[in-house]
């Protein structure tokens, strides 16, 4: 028998328990579209507030907004007895902070500015093959046939999804993609390099360490950029897009994506992730008149195509490092 104090959940009978985890299931399937749909429309909503603000007057906002977001969800979590941590362990988030928002993120703003929604969805999809390679050189993963293949295919859908670019002569655009793909390189690093403490500290612990660590030097980095924005005159609906892009899409999409794959696990929510640059393609087509050639679209099925393979042949598979994520922006 239980102790006296010990008071046991009634449990519920099969049929409503199996009804429970069906809806439990179909209520975290629509989550996880509607997370995908928020942050393809990112894209868009971001190039029009950047346009606006510069990228550093963004910048500069948003990091004013996400340290205190990130302080009240431990708040809420903890009170105000923070999880404590090594010296060690704080050296290794304040280099997640520096990787996964000052590089990560400050490289992204700029990219999608200089480039087009659709690619910079398209380039940062990328981020599994970059993560596969960090592994491999640190001797963590050993590449199967299938996913040299699938990196080689991923590699030439970017040249061919790009080729009109190069050949055109579009250097901003390109220039802004190579950016987006050295952006989607440290957050391979973020996604390796936070695995270890996650496991220590638990997701929200580091996640949220690592903004309050990296918010600061991008708030002294982007400050005169933040200073030369007439706040008092940017328009609401530029004010509505850039609380989108950082409450909405940024932290609230994190929190969600997060639960998603609680409930659904990562691998069979992963796949979903590259619903996201179609998303992305037809939001800015239908916004801002975007347009895509035949050789466009194949280099980039080429690409998803490409990255499905090296991550799905993995010889250990259903490794959550090599599922693919959406990055911090």
């Amino acid at each position: 028998m239980p102790p006296p104090t010990q008071v046991l959940a009634p449990a519920l009978p099969a049929d409503d328990a199996i009804h429970h985890h069906r809806a439990r299931q179909r209520l975290a399937l629509w989550a996880a579209v509607a997370v995908i749909v928020v942050w393809g429309a990112n894209f868009s909503v971001q190039k029009a507030v950047f346009n606006a603000l510069s990228p550093g007057g963004f910048l500069f906002v948003r990091y004013l907004i996400m340290p205190a977001c990130a302080a009240l969800l431990l708040c809420w979590r903890h009170g105000l007895r923070w999880p404590r941590t090594s010296r060690a362990d704080a050296m290794a988030l304040l280099k997640l902070g520096i990787a996964g928002h000052v590089l990560h993120v400050g490289l992204v703003t700029f990219g999608i500015h200089w480039s087009t929604a659709f690619s910079s969805s398209l380039i940062l999809a990328c981020g599994p093959v970059f993560t596969l390679l960090i592994l491999r050189v640190h001797g963590l993963e050993h590449l199967t046939r299938a996913q040299v293949v699938g990196v080689a295919v991923a590699l030439v859908g970017v040249l061919v999804f790009l080729s009109d670019k190069l050949l055109g002569g579009h250097w901003r655009a390109s220039g802004g993609d190579a950016v987006l793909l050295v952006a989607a390189a440290f957050f391979s690093y973020y996604t390796v390099a936070a695995k270890p403490l996650i496991e220590r500290h638990g997701g929200v612990t580091v996640m949220t360490y690592a903004t309050l660590l990296g918010s600061a030097p991008l708030v002294l980095l982007s400050l005169p950029a933040g200073l030369r924005v007439d706040w008092s005159h940017v328009s609401p609906p530029i004010w509505a897009g850039m609380l989108w892009a950082v409450l909405v899409s940024a932290f609230v999409g994190w929190m969600l994506w997060g639960w998603v794959n609680a409930v659904r696990g990562v691998a069979r929510t992963a796949p979903l992730i590259y619903l996201m640059p179609p998303v992305a393609g037809l939001v800015a087509w239908a916004t801002t008149g975007e347009h895509y050639t035949a050789v466009k679209l194949g280099g980039a099925a080429l690409t998803l195509g490409g990255v499905a393979l090296a991550q799905f042949a993995s010889a250990q598979p259903h490794d959550p490092l090599l599922e693919p994520v959406t990055p911090v922006d």
